[in-house]
């Protein structure tokens, strides 16, 4: 009778029922094996986050962000809450913070914009902690119906009123008495649980992409595999790696009323997917367990629980098994630059995969400082750049392709733009010749392919366009390759349609180095392709 009116009582939003994590002989405690060997492998720590965070109310739903520092959730009924007095089981967005020393500040009730008189909830954190993704459509602000919205962080450290995503066809899936949505570390994927049965109870679970024009395509299906015909998949989180999915479902093999499964996707039309596996206990128990979410490092889970907590639900961080873990990504951090002043600069950003130049997602620096962060699974070349109007990006590349996946690691790299000025100089970083060649491999297309675009943006500018070597080889020889690497760049971008008259080539051999030829790292640097803006 207990269970069924706590279920009662919160199941106007799905996320506030909380999952409850049993400690087991097999996964949480320390058990004697045979001839008294205890197998450390088998230890999973779950830890609760304390008073700042735990209350005797029901806190539910985190949310942590890609770096672990920035918890949002939901503390219901709580007397601070927006129409506290007004709603039964009000539920309203709180949030604390990790110091340096690892420890959370005392949790804080947002106001408005954020938290209305509906039930709010905040869906997703950008790697960046520059955007949040919320519950429920709004215009301007104003209340719309179901659905989600974007809020963005501001230069004043203030949230913007959250406006809806336009998501065709939404209201056509979205007919059920729950649904909840969740968003990819790429910031262009989109996953929810709905029910297009009018008051339908057992929701699928669909997937939305981020079109040219700021839409979203209409929601699809995951496929048979994931949705089973008669049972409730709800509340998907997909992994920092982009192809680990965890969901909560009800189907067969469970410990309880609803469980956490975990499967990987293995095509590029999310239709097929490995077999989903159940976590197994302490993470899943005989109740209902859901809204499973991770930081970057994929070493951590959170989730709310009433295990040993402080009142009917807490917020816990769960030490994974390796099996359970997504695979490793990398977290890229720094800030964005303007080139000419060194002054931070609020800009977009974008990476794109090499040699293909497909978008493999988005970001936005800070408003305040120009800093940022995004996530990039392994197995892939990127290349990586801000961009802004009046500016043109220095782009960057990380090789990832190569690097065997051994483990999460963080790296710094800041980002530059240039503004569009006559005497501006403009390394193109992503510009690539064979050893002792001058024809352009196909990864250079993405980056020559900008330049291109700027000069039909600006019909006024005239660029030179240069080419440079290090100091190793004679001058004749360096003079010549240089020259030769830079009329091949030119060409290139002659034949997508620039007038001749528009740009000019030059070679310079090793007489322009920006550092010294003294190491492997500087003759690197003086090995270079550049515009200069002669005219604008």
């Amino acid at each position: 009778m207990k269970k069924a009116l706590i279920f009662l009582m919160v199941f106007p939003c799905l996320q506030s029922l909380p999952a409850q994590p049993m400690y087991s002989d097999s996964l949480g405690v320390l058990k004697p094996q045979k001839d008294n060997i205890i197998t450390l492998e088998t230890i999973l720590k779950i830890e609760n986050l304390g008073t700042k965070i735990n209350s005797e109310l029901p806190e539910l739903r985190p949310t942590i962000s890609a770096d672990g520092n920035l918890l949002f959730y939901i503390c219901q009924n709580n007397p601070e809450n927006t129409k506290h007095q007004e709603i039964r089981n009000s539920q309203d967005i709180w949030f604390s913070e990790r110091d340096s020393s690892g420890k959370w500040t005392e949790g804080v009730h947002l106001g408005y914009p954020l938290n209305t008189y509906y039930f709010n909830a905040v869906y997703w954190i950008s790697p960046d902690n520059n955007r949040i993704l919320i519950r429920n459509a709004f215009i301007d602000g104003d209340y719309s119906g179901n659905g989600v919205s974007m809020c963005y962080l501001k230069k004043n450290g203030y949230w913007s009123k959250p406006d809806m995503l336009r998501i065709k066809n939404y209201a056509k899936y979205d007919r059920g008495r729950q649904n909840g949505a969740s968003m990819a570390n790429d910031g262009q994927t989109l996953l929810f649980y709905m029910s297009a049965e009018s008051g339908g109870i057992n929701n699928d679970l669909f997937v939305s992409f981020l079109e040219n024009d700021g839409t979203w395509t209409e929601p699809k299906s995951l496929g048979k595999k994931i949705n089973l015909k008669t049972y409730n998949e709800t509340t998907p989180y997909l992994a920092p790696d982009g192809v680990t999915l965890y969901f909560s479902s009800n189907r067969p093999g469970g410990l309880g009323y609803m469980d956490i499964w975990k499967t990987r996707r293995l095509d590029k039309d999310w239709q097929k997917w490995s077999e989903p596996e159940n976590l197994g206990s302490p993470i899943n128990t005989e109740d209902m367990d859901t809204f499973f979410t991770l930081d970057a490092g994929g070493e951590y889970a959170y989730m709310s629980t009433g295990l040993d907590s402080y009142g009917e639900s807490d917020i816990v961080r769960i030490k994974l098994l390796e099996r359970e873990r997504p695979d490793p990504v990398i977290l890229v951090s720094g800030n964005v630059y303007n080139k000419k002043t060194n002054r931070p600069l609020s800009a977009s950003l974008i990476y794109e995969t090499l040699p293909d130049g497909n978008v493999a997602g988005n970001g936005l620096s800070n408003p305040s400082d120009g800093s940022f962060k995004m996530v990039l699974p392994y197995d892939k070349n990127y290349l990586i750049r801000a961009q802004a109007d009046h500016f043109f990006a220095i782009s960057e590349n990380l090789n990832l392709d190569s690097l065997i996946k051994a483990g999460y690691k963080e790296i710094h790299k800041d980002l530059y733009l240039v503004p569009i000025e006559v005497g501006q100089v403009v390394r193109l970083n992503n510009v690539y010749f064979d050893f002792d060649k001058w024809n352009l491999r196909p990864e250079s297309f993405v980056e020559l392919d900008r330049v291109v675009k700027m000069l039909e943006e600006n019909p006024a500018i005239e660029i030179e366009m240069s080419a440079h070597t290090d100091s190793r080889g004679s001058d004749e020889y360096n003079f010549n390759l240089s020259d030769n690497r830079a009329k091949s760049v030119v060409e290139y971008i002659l034949l997508k349609g620039i007038a001749i008259n528009r740009i000019i080539s030059k070679g310079y051999g090793e007489i322009k180095p920006v550092v010294p030829n003294d190491t492997d790292e500087n003759r690197q640097l003086n090995r270079r392709v550049e515009f200069t803006i002669l005219k604008n």
